[in-house]
């Protein structure tokens, strides 16, 4: 089954014979993903976990300015500095194995500009409706499908 592009956005990713290195190509726009050295890989391009926590981070900051640029908020700069790590499931009434760790996002919101301490306070309500920040607190279904090519 191929995928459908005509309504959709489709992402490709391409790994060849060069161990972990996937070049990933979105429309007219291609990365490099890729191991650290230490598992296995060149270190040619962020870590499929670097990309997700800049994809939040992307979104956060495109989310703010958007926010702020519509009240007219003397917003000047926006960044956002994220960390993924693995966390003991101390709360996880449903969790099969007490020793289960989920998956642990912080993020961090730093604002500059002469705002008041309310607008600041609206950025971070407003960083948290990010449609990404949204999708990853979401159910998720993945569909999978393999086509083999001789």
């Amino acid at each position: 089954m191929a995928l459908d592009s005509k309504n959709k956005k489709v992402i490709h990713a391409h790994l060849g014979q060069e161990h972990y290195t996937t070049t990933l190509t979105a429309g007219n726009h291609e990365l490099i993903s890729d191991e650290p050295k230490h598992s296995g890989g060149q270190d040619k391009g962020p870590d499929p976990y670097d990309y997700l926590l800049m994809s939040l981070g992307s979104c956060t900051a495109m989310t703010v300015r958007m926010y702020a640029d519509r009240k007219e908020w003397p917003l000047e700069n926006v960044y956002v500095e994220l960390l993924h790590h693995k966390k003991h499931a101390d709360d996880c009434g449903n969790c099969e194995k007490s020793s289960s760790k989920i998956d642990h996002i912080e993020k961090e919101v730093i604002v500059e500009g002469p705002l008041s301490e309310e607008q600041v306070e609206r950025l971070l309500e407003i960083s948290q409706k990010c449609p990404v920040h949204r999708t990853l607190l979401s159910d998720i279904k993945i569909s999978s499908s393999i086509d083999h090519k001789k």
